[in-house]
């Protein structure tokens, strides 16, 4: 068929083997079949570890194809078990990239003919995309002489042109060419999130996504939606709407939603679509089998009777309806861990062969309340019943504290238990799509934010630490330790 397309998955290989091989890719090429090559990542397929590629066949335009697009996908895989996986960010990112035939730096550009054929018509990727990273080289002179290089500072080019001021916080010129620093290396992450200049930018990192809220809203779904219909154009909202971000990929945003989607928010629309918002109060008593144990992890436990939430987590409740109840939990548990804090380093502090509790251990060298209780009624000791009776206060406490805290805890389930039934659908809706999913991927979106900045401080860290200490600096510490040890070698009529 003169218009035939198609796409077929072959071993590497195929790319720059010799012989036969050779000959036909070379014909293949001057015929102008071939639109493009995707080199993917090894260990992709089971059977078999070696590196595969796509090739990309366009009979349609091969009279006129001078070029052929090539892109180098290697790198962008996630492990899984003993395999690589590529990511939702990494398929997206080549189906963009190549239906737009986009040029990245050490990804994907477009090569000319006449270049594989001074190759040999060596379609090999590495040929033509150097995806290998810089090597990060160590400056002698600022070993010798000290300050950081510019060229090292400069290679950081894209934060600074973000974080301009913050830059001009950490370092300080020095001699031509070097820079000294002005924070500990120890304070560079601190000083990086407490700046202006960051704070800022995490709130224009995070605009897109509150914009995408607004755009997608999530509250009005309904029975005609489907699933795969729903991710797909959300995903691809928040995708554009990352598009121009500085610093932060518009792909990791993009992961962030699709991880979400697969682990959680997917089964939750799923419910919904069934079952309508009022599936959101299901909550399920988990009953095990004669013989058998549970296949699923209560979310609420009330006596002997076990619950499981369908979409709403018991917790999510706890927070919205039950807050003074929740600070009175969270004050009983902290006395519960004073109290037994204060148990065990009492018995700490007596144990042992001469301690005053060394009579009050049972058989397995255990200080309990019963063998408290047991040795109190034997003891002569002023000292030691004084300190037993410490101990058996503090046990009585501690049973007391344990008792309030559970007690307060099926307090606060059996409320939660009994809120769920009485959700209205307006609170459904805040609860669903607010308090749970857009929350969580809000707090995953800062966190892959901050993950950005964390590799600035990384890099400015570890320049700092390198550059610290001059050699001069070294040799001269070295010389004063060596001073030092042979005067202490002399003092002890050891002078060599």
């Amino acid at each position: 068929k003169s218009t035939g397309k198609g796409a077929v998955i072959l071993p590497h290989g195929v790319l720059f083997r010799g012989n036969a091989e050779a000959r036909i890719r070379e014909n293949i090429i001057k015929q102008g079949y071939i639109q493009g090559i995707i080199g993917l990542p090894a260990n992709l397929f089971y059977g078999t570890g070696i590196p595969a590629c796509i090739i990309v066949i366009d009979k349609e335009h091969a009279q006129s194809r001078n070029e052929i697009f090539m892109i180098d996908a290697s790198k962008g895989f996630m492990k899984d078990g003993n395999k690589n996986r590529l990511r939702s960010q990494d398929i997206h990112k080549i189906v963009d990239v190549f239906t737009k035939q986009i040029a990245l730096p050490r990804y994907s550009r477009m090569v000319p003919l006449s270049e594989i054929a001074s190759n040999d018509y060596n379609l090999n990727i590495p040929r033509y995309i150097d995806s290998s990273e810089a090597e990060d080289l160590h400056d002698l002179s600022a070993h010798l002489q000290g300050g950081i290089p510019n060229k090292d500072i400069d290679a950081l080019d894209q934060y600074w042109q973000v974080f301009p001021s913050i830059r001009a916080s950490l370092f300080a010129p020095a001699r031509p060419g070097y820079t000294n620093a002005l924070v500990k290396a120890a304070d560079v992450k601190t000083t990086i999130l407490e700046h202006e200049e960051f704070k800022a930018f995490a709130t224009a990192s995070l605009a897109p996504f509150k914009q995408w809220c607004e755009v997608v809203n999530l509250k009005e779904i309904t029975p005609e939606d489907t699933p795969k219909n729903m991710i797909y154009s959300i995903s691809e909202e928040l995708l554009s709407r990352y598009a121009d971000s500085a610093l932060v990929s518009q792909y990791n945003i993009y992961q962030i939603l699709m991880d979400y989607w697969a682990d959680t928010m997917q089964d939750d629309v799923y419910v919904l679509l069934q079952d309508g918002w009022a599936g959101g109060k299901t909550l399920r008593e988990l009953v095990a089998k004669k013989g058998e144990k549970l296949k699923e992890t209560p979310d609420i436990v009330l006596g002997k009777t076990k619950y499981k939430a369908e979409i709403i987590p018991p917790l999510l409740i706890k927070q919205v309806y039950f807050p003074q109840e929740i600070t009175h939990f969270e004050q009983l548990q902290s006395e519960l861990d004073s109290i037994t804090q204060n148990l065990e380093s009492t018995i700490e502090e007596h144990s042992g062969d001469d301690g005053l509790l060394s009579d009050a251990m049972n058989d397995k060298d255990k200080v309990t309340k019963a063998s408290v209780t047991a040795r109190l009624k034997d003891a002569t000791d002023a000292e030691e019943k004084k300190v037993l009776k410490a101990v058996k206060t503090l046990f009585d406490a501690e049973t007391q504290a344990k008792k309030a805290l559970k007690e307060a805890e099926d307090a606060l389930n059996l409320a939660v238990v009994k809120k769920y039934p009485t959700l209205q659908e307006a609170e459904l809706k805040s609860l669903i799509v607010n308090g749970k999913w857009l929350a969580t991927l809000e707090t995953n979106i800062k966190a892959e934010i901050e993950r950005v900045t964390q590799q600035l401080a990384n890099r400015v860290k570890e320049l700092e630490e390198r550059y610290a200490e001059p050699l001069p600096e070294i040799t001269a510490t070295i010389a004063s330790y060596s001073e030092k040890v042979a005067g202490h070698l002399k003092a002890m009529g050891l002078a060599l």
